[in-house]
């Protein structure tokens, strides 16, 4: 059995799921609906983070530009360490003590982009982000933290982007796949609490982390999101291969398991085949 045949497993309605490889990235496998339009949810919160990238290579801001609580940065923000809760204006611990994960903090953050490029972010989002990638049936219907609305085609795009950047400068892309304020403990939604709780930019960085939304076989460089929705994304730079799926069933119990065995399935599989 092919990894992508495990798709059909999943206790999830026409689930769309890809796999890329390769420095020059080549789609391997693709497994049906890969045109619908689902929800990305929180895996929205990557290209915000690229959007806010484009910007400090532009010059309009800065990571260590103040932003959000007293005494936090956009850095902060990108790294959920600002101190900010989940979905409210409530500061629950001083920035850089605590990995936080917050939609609160990327709304700020997107207010802060706004400010600095002086449009609104999600004209912004499309100009850096979107346009220039070619996710020509994706938009932001809703929050800078979980709106963005598109399908799979597009989705592989950006992890294509993410394996062989074209956006970024590649030391830019590694800053914000990099450990950022390490050392930091914080829950995981979905998986509990780890010690450190690793993040990079925008990104989560897996680590050591375990019990991980991942494989096991994936390395600790591995870096992604998943979403609500029963999305997700993770580029595995050590071995050049990326996954992406927009399942149509809301994460939940099923995804812990599902996941991690396909992403391991895939792994494998690519490692047998012929060099």
């Amino acid at each position: 059995m092919h990894a992508i045949d495990l798709v059909e497993r999943w206790p999830a309605p026409d689930p769309a799921v890809g796999i890329l490889a390769g420095p020059r990235p080549a789609v391997v496998a693709v497994r049906d609906a890969h045109t619908r339009r689902r929800p990305w949810a929180s895996v929205t919160k990557p290209l915000s983070a690229l959007a806010t990238l484009v910007a400090v290579e532009e010059g309009a801001l800065d990571l260590a530009e103040p932003a959000g609580p007293a005494g936090a940065t956009v850095a902060h923000l990108l790294a959920h360490a600002s101190g900010l809760a989940f979905d409210d204006n409530c500061c629950l611990a001083p920035p850089g003590r605590r990995r936080i994960y917050s939609n609160t903090g990327y709304e700020v953050l997107a207010e802060t982009v706004a400010r600095a490029v002086e449009m609104p972010f999600e004209q912004y989002l499309g100009e850096a982000v979107l346009d220039p990638l070619g996710l020509d049936h994706t938009r932001l219907e809703g929050s800078p933290a979980t709106g963005l609305v598109g399908p799979l085609d597009d989705l592989l795009r950006v992890a294509a982007e993410l394996l062989s950047p074209t956006l970024l400068a590649p030391e830019t892309l590694q800053l914000a796949t990099t450990v950022a304020f390490p050392g930091l403990a914080g829950v995981l939604p979905g998986f509990g609490r780890h010690d450190p709780q690793d993040w990079g930019l925008g990104l989560e960085v897996r680590a050591a982390k375990s019990p991980h939304w991942t494989g096991s076989r994936c390395s600790a460089a591995t870096f992604g999101h998943f979403g609500a929705s029963g999305s997700f994304l993770w580029v595995d730079p050590e071995v050049d291969v990326a996954c992406a799926a927009l399942s149509g069933r809301p994460f939940g119990e099923w995804a812990r398991t599902a996941w991690p065995a396909f992403s391991d399935a895939v792994l494998d599989e690519l490692a047998r085949r012929p060099r």
